[in-house]
């Protein structure tokens, strides 16, 4: 039976969004890339492909083979599509392809063993191009395409039991309410732009505003008063409240306070301190650049709203102001009385008096006693990828 094998091919760049996991276990709409790749094809991988530095945190999460080759031949399918649409038809030894990038190939074993040692298509493997702006390249590329995701996803939802007061609902799509997630008095949910789904145990508290197309995750908490404008997604387990508008949060991540947070895509374990808020447009209103680590080059966006891409582990303090196109790697922590610099990267302490290493240890107590309020425990593929980090140059 032909397999199915998802891979990180390394291309594009993503900044602090892929230094923890593999950019398909990136939350790019209502859920992850991964899971809109299973949802569309109708499968499970039987194994994955990614760079050696992320085997351990994926080998953690799942229980099939991660860089073993296969034996049998197989659809390899590129991470980095959006799967919101359909890939084309392959031969056996056949790959489509965008640019010089591989969107999907149905390879023999001899192909693919020789595709996993390199990460290179064979010779005599047969290539066709394919015109279709459908593989994420950057951060920004996730925000553009967040609409279209999103509405595939929320599309294709399995909860389908809608118990809103018709009080409560303004608009003419549906709320997906999931039958043990809560809802206080007083919570007005908008679907005049799009849908709005609730998943399992999430609470949202009196007074809240939520704006369709809008994704909560399971378990999350939205506070008295929050306002959740269009295009928002909050992963599993988070705790928002003030104001987010077309915003990604992974999972497990705090906005708990008043602040703004708009156009950014923020990691998991992420704690914004009361008051923390992103500038997300410049006051010529012109395109808007990034640098996404200290190292790299200042990129155009092509957009004029873009907020912060924050890594895993971040933390905040109060008052913190993040400035239009703020880049923050895994585990910094962000502690200054003025705004803080646009790009910071990972493991770094970083105040007034200027920026440091964040010491491991302290961090990683730190980071425990935050995942143990939380009924979690970092596990030791996660702890050995933040040394790594704290490690690097």
């Amino acid at each position: 039976m032909s397999e199915l094998v998802v891979f990180d091919d390394d291309g594009g760049a993503f900044g602090p969004l892929t230094q923890m996991r593999p950019v398909f276990a990136v939350r790019t709409g209502g859920v992850t890339t991964l899971e809109r790749i299973e949802r569309l094809l109708g499968r499970f991988p039987s194994r994955f492909l990614v760079p050696d530095r992320l085997q351990g945190t994926l080998e953690s999460r799942v229980s099939m083979p991660v860089n073993q080759s296969p034996e049998a031949e197989g659809l390899y399918v590129n991470g980095r599509w959006n799967a919101i649409g359909e890939l084309p038809e392959l031969d056996l030894d056949q790959a489509a392809m965008i640019g010089e990038a591989v969107l999907a190939a149905r390879l023999s074993p001899a192909m693919a063993g020789e595709y996993f040692q390199t990460c290179r298509l064979p010779d005599g493997v047969a290539t066709h191009q394919v015109e279709d702006e459908c593989l994420y390249e950057r951060p920004w590329d996730i925000l553009d395409m967040l609409p279209d995701v999103l509405g595939v996803d929320l599309s294709t939802t399995g909860i389908r039991e809608d118990r809103v007061d018709p009080g409560e609902q303004v608009g003419e799509h549906p709320v997906h309410l999931h039958e043990s997630a809560g809802v206080f008095p007083g919570v007005v949910f908008d679907t005049t732009a799009g849908p709005i789904v609730i998943e399992a145990d999430a609470v949202i508290r009196p007074r809240a505003v939520i704006c369709g197309p809008a994704w909560i995750g399971r378990g999350s908490i939205v506070a008295d008063g929050a306002v959740i404008r269009s295009n928002t997604v909050l992963g599993p387990g988070c705790k928002v409240g003030g104001e987010l508008g077309a915003t990604i949060l992974q999972a497990w991540s705090n906005k708990a306070h008043d602040g703004y947070l708009g156009d950014s895509i923020v990691g998991a374990w992420v704690n914004l301190g009361a008051g923390t808020t992103t500038s997300n447009l410049l006051n010529t209103y012109g395109e808007i650049s990034v640098r996404l680590a200290p190292d790299a080059a200042r990129e155009r966006t092509g957009r004029s709203f873009v907020g912060s891409f924050i890594g895993d582990h971040v933390k905040t303090a109060i008052g913190t102001r993040l400035m239009t196109g703020t880049s923050i790697g895994t585990g910094s922590m962000i502690a200054t009385s003025g705004h803080a610099p646009s790009t910071v990267g990972s493991m770094r302490w970083v105040t007034d008096a200027g920026e440091k290493p964040y010491r491991i240890e302290r961090f990683l107590g730190m980071t425990r006693a935050m995942m143990d309020r939380r009924d979690r425990e970092l596990d030791a593929a996660d702890e050995h990828r933040l040394r790594e980090l704290a490690d690097a140059p």
